[in-house]
Protein backbone atom coordinates (compact mmCIF):
# COMPACT_ATOMS: atom_id res chain seq x y z
CA UNK A 1 0.00 0.00 0.00
CA UNK A 2 1.87 3.09 -1.27
CA UNK A 3 0.69 6.45 0.03
CA UNK A 4 1.49 9.32 -2.37
CA UNK A 5 0.71 12.15 0.02
CA UNK A 6 -0.80 12.93 3.39
CA UNK A 7 -1.87 16.01 5.30
CA UNK A 8 0.83 17.26 7.64
CA UNK A 9 0.02 16.62 11.27
CA UNK A 10 -2.57 13.93 10.64
CA UNK A 11 -2.11 10.31 11.62
CA UNK A 12 -1.34 7.86 8.85
CA UNK A 13 -4.59 5.89 9.21
CA UNK A 14 -7.44 5.07 6.89
CA UNK A 15 -10.35 7.49 7.34
CA UNK A 16 -13.98 7.05 6.48
CA UNK A 17 -14.52 7.67 2.77
CA UNK A 18 -11.04 6.54 1.75
CA UNK A 19 -10.19 3.57 -0.34
CA UNK A 20 -7.91 0.76 0.76
CA UNK A 21 -4.97 2.57 -0.83
CA UNK A 22 -5.45 5.52 1.59
CA UNK A 23 -6.33 8.02 -1.15
CA UNK A 24 -9.03 10.58 -0.46
CA UNK A 25 -11.82 11.24 -2.90
CA UNK A 26 -10.82 14.14 -5.17
CA UNK A 27 -13.56 16.43 -3.82
CA UNK A 28 -12.39 16.21 -0.19
CA UNK A 29 -10.21 18.94 1.29
CA UNK A 30 -7.48 18.48 3.90
CA UNK A 31 -8.66 18.52 7.50
CA UNK A 32 -7.78 21.42 9.74
CA UNK A 33 -8.15 25.17 9.61
CA UNK A 34 -7.18 27.18 6.61
CA UNK A 35 -4.31 29.58 7.20
CA UNK A 36 -5.83 32.60 5.45
CA UNK A 37 -5.64 34.76 8.60
CA UNK A 38 -1.91 34.06 8.96
CA UNK A 39 -1.31 34.97 5.32
CA UNK A 40 -3.11 38.30 5.69
CA UNK A 41 -1.55 39.15 9.08
CA UNK A 42 1.96 38.54 7.67
CA UNK A 43 1.06 40.57 4.56
CA UNK A 44 -0.29 43.49 6.62
CA UNK A 45 2.75 43.54 8.91
CA UNK A 46 5.16 43.42 5.93
CA UNK A 47 3.15 46.12 4.14
CA UNK A 48 2.97 48.45 7.15
CA UNK A 49 6.69 48.06 7.91
CA UNK A 50 7.49 48.89 4.29
CA UNK A 51 5.08 51.82 4.14
CA UNK A 52 6.28 53.22 7.46
CA UNK A 53 9.95 52.91 6.53
CA UNK A 54 9.39 54.61 3.16
CA UNK A 55 7.41 57.42 4.77
CA UNK A 56 10.22 58.01 7.25
CA UNK A 57 12.89 57.84 4.52
CA UNK A 58 11.06 60.34 2.30
CA UNK A 59 10.54 62.72 5.24
CA UNK A 60 13.99 62.49 6.84
CA UNK A 61 16.52 61.07 4.37
CA UNK A 62 15.54 62.10 0.85
CA UNK A 63 17.73 64.93 -0.53
CA UNK A 64 20.24 64.40 2.30
CA UNK A 65 23.60 62.68 2.53
CA UNK A 66 23.53 58.89 3.05
CA UNK A 67 23.68 57.64 6.63
CA UNK A 68 26.38 55.05 7.39
CA UNK A 69 25.14 52.10 9.42
CA UNK A 70 28.21 49.83 9.17
CA UNK A 71 30.96 52.04 7.76
CA UNK A 72 30.70 51.99 3.99
CA UNK A 73 29.46 48.36 4.01
CA UNK A 74 25.86 49.37 4.71
CA UNK A 75 24.25 52.76 4.28
CA UNK A 76 20.81 54.28 4.18
CA UNK A 77 20.57 56.20 0.91
CA UNK A 78 17.20 57.34 -0.42
CA UNK A 79 16.74 56.91 -4.17
CA UNK A 80 13.74 56.62 -6.48
CA UNK A 81 13.62 53.60 -8.78
CA UNK A 82 11.34 53.59 -11.84
CA UNK A 83 12.55 50.15 -12.94
CA UNK A 84 12.72 46.69 -11.47
CA UNK A 85 15.62 45.23 -9.47
CA UNK A 86 18.96 46.90 -10.17
CA UNK A 87 17.12 49.71 -12.02
CA UNK A 88 16.48 47.47 -15.02
CA UNK A 89 13.54 48.33 -17.29
CA UNK A 90 12.84 51.92 -16.30
CA UNK A 91 10.71 52.34 -19.43
CA UNK A 92 8.37 49.51 -18.31
CA UNK A 93 6.98 50.94 -15.06
CA UNK A 94 3.37 50.34 -16.14
CA UNK A 95 4.16 46.68 -16.89
CA UNK A 96 5.74 46.22 -13.43
CA UNK A 97 2.59 47.74 -11.93
CA UNK A 98 0.39 45.26 -13.81
CA UNK A 99 2.63 42.34 -12.77
CA UNK A 100 2.48 43.40 -9.10
CA UNK A 101 -1.32 43.70 -9.29
CA UNK A 102 -1.45 40.23 -10.88
CA UNK A 103 0.64 38.78 -8.03
CA UNK A 104 -1.80 40.26 -5.50
CA UNK A 105 -4.78 38.70 -7.33
CA UNK A 106 -3.13 35.26 -7.69
CA UNK A 107 -2.13 35.09 -4.02
CA UNK A 108 -5.59 36.21 -2.92
CA UNK A 109 -7.18 33.45 -5.01
CA UNK A 110 -4.69 30.83 -3.78
CA UNK A 111 -5.55 31.71 -0.18
CA UNK A 112 -8.79 29.73 -0.47
CA UNK A 113 -6.79 26.48 -0.74
CA UNK A 114 -4.23 27.33 1.93
CA UNK A 115 -3.80 24.85 4.81
CA UNK A 116 -0.03 25.08 5.32
CA UNK A 117 1.44 27.52 7.87
CA UNK A 118 4.84 27.81 6.11
CA UNK A 119 3.09 28.54 2.80
CA UNK A 120 0.87 31.12 4.54
CA UNK A 121 3.97 32.92 5.82
CA UNK A 122 5.73 32.75 2.43
CA UNK A 123 2.70 33.99 0.50
CA UNK A 124 2.05 36.67 3.13
CA UNK A 125 5.59 37.99 2.63
CA UNK A 126 5.11 38.02 -1.14
CA UNK A 127 1.72 39.72 -0.84
CA UNK A 128 2.94 42.37 1.61
CA UNK A 129 6.00 43.13 -0.52
CA UNK A 130 4.02 43.29 -3.74
CA UNK A 131 1.47 45.63 -2.13
CA UNK A 132 4.26 47.84 -0.79
CA UNK A 133 5.86 48.37 -4.17
CA UNK A 134 2.46 48.54 -5.89
CA UNK A 135 1.49 51.40 -3.57
CA UNK A 136 4.58 53.31 -4.73
CA UNK A 137 3.81 52.56 -8.40
CA UNK A 138 0.27 53.89 -8.03
CA UNK A 139 0.64 56.84 -5.67
CA UNK A 140 4.17 58.25 -6.00
CA UNK A 141 5.39 60.71 -8.63
CA UNK A 142 5.62 61.04 -11.57
CA UNK A 143 2.05 59.71 -11.78
CA UNK A 144 -0.48 56.90 -11.43
CA UNK A 145 0.92 53.53 -12.61
CA UNK A 146 4.26 55.24 -13.34
CA UNK A 147 5.33 55.95 -9.76
CA UNK A 148 8.91 55.42 -8.68
CA UNK A 149 9.63 53.02 -5.82
CA UNK A 150 11.48 54.41 -2.80
CA UNK A 151 14.65 52.38 -2.15
CA UNK A 152 17.00 53.10 0.72
CA UNK A 153 18.93 50.05 1.99
CA UNK A 154 22.32 50.33 0.28
CA UNK A 155 24.88 47.56 0.85
CA UNK A 156 28.30 48.24 -0.64
CA UNK A 157 28.64 47.08 -4.28
CA UNK A 158 25.02 45.90 -4.43
CA UNK A 159 21.64 47.26 -5.52
CA UNK A 160 19.70 49.65 -3.30
CA UNK A 161 16.45 48.06 -2.11
CA UNK A 162 13.62 48.43 0.42
CA UNK A 163 11.71 46.30 2.94
CA UNK A 164 9.12 45.27 0.31
CA UNK A 165 11.92 43.87 -1.85
CA UNK A 166 13.29 42.02 1.19
CA UNK A 167 9.87 40.51 1.94
CA UNK A 168 9.48 39.37 -1.68
CA UNK A 169 12.92 37.75 -1.72
CA UNK A 170 12.42 36.04 1.66
CA UNK A 171 8.98 34.78 0.58
CA UNK A 172 10.42 33.50 -2.72
CA UNK A 173 13.28 31.67 -0.96
CA UNK A 174 10.81 30.07 1.45
CA UNK A 175 8.62 28.92 -1.45
CA UNK A 176 11.62 27.29 -3.16
CA UNK A 177 12.54 25.49 0.09
CA UNK A 178 8.95 24.31 0.62
CA UNK A 179 8.74 23.10 -2.97
CA UNK A 180 11.97 21.12 -2.67
CA UNK A 181 10.67 19.55 0.54
CA UNK A 182 7.47 18.50 -1.29
CA UNK A 183 5.09 20.62 0.79
CA UNK A 184 2.06 21.98 -1.06
CA UNK A 185 -0.07 24.99 -0.07
CA UNK A 186 -2.93 22.56 0.60
CA UNK A 187 -0.84 21.04 3.42
CA UNK A 188 0.05 17.81 1.64
CA UNK A 189 3.53 16.33 1.37
CA UNK A 190 4.68 14.49 -1.72
CA UNK A 191 7.13 11.68 -1.03
CA UNK A 192 8.37 11.41 -4.61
Amino acid sequence: MAEAERVIGTPNVQREGEGADGQEAPSERPKGKRKIAVLFVVAIVAYLLDLGSKTLVVAKLENHEPISIVGDLLQLNAIRNAGAAFGIGEAFTVIFTIIAAGVVVVISRLARKLYSLPWAIALGLLLGGALGNLTDRIFRSPGVFKGEVVDFIAPKDFAVFNLADSAIVCGGILIVILSFRGLDPEGTVHKD
